[in-house]
């Protein structure tokens, strides 16, 4: 169980599918993937596409305001900057892992519940 702010954590996902979704370039086989894991006193959740693809230098960068990495037209350039906002208001992180070819997986973490506030 993790505590957050629910409509946040929604628009978090909402923005991570739009993007994973906006970006999967002619991919003949879209697929998205969503998980998590529970990594000692948090969860690791991940949003993975089989897409376009972050290159690792660009990677830090994605979350930045106003930045597309994109083909001019595309996007805003703050959903990313949405979502890292929001990791960053329930004390968590976020981080790309892509090799800038095609896919990338998007990981966030949320801490687990203390028991007693179950």
């Amino acid at each position: 169980i993790v505590h957050g702010d629910r409509p946040r954590l929604v628009q978090m996902l909402q923005n991570l599918l739009d993007n994973a979704i906006k970006y999967m370039g002619d991919q003949p086989n879209p697929a998205i993937a969503i998980g998590y894991e529970k990594q000692g006193e948090e969860i690791v959740f991940y949003v993975q596409d089989n897409g376009i693809g972050i290159d690792p230098q660009y990677q830090e960068k994605a979350f930045d305001l106003f930045e597309r990495l994109s083909r001019p037209g595309e996007g805003t350039g703050i959903g990313l900057a949405i979502v890292k906002r929001i990791v960053e208001v329930h004390n968590s992180r976020i981080w790309i892992e892509s090799n800038g070819k095609q896919g990338a997986i998007f990981y966030f973490t949320l801490p687990l519940a203390n028991e007693m506030d179950s």
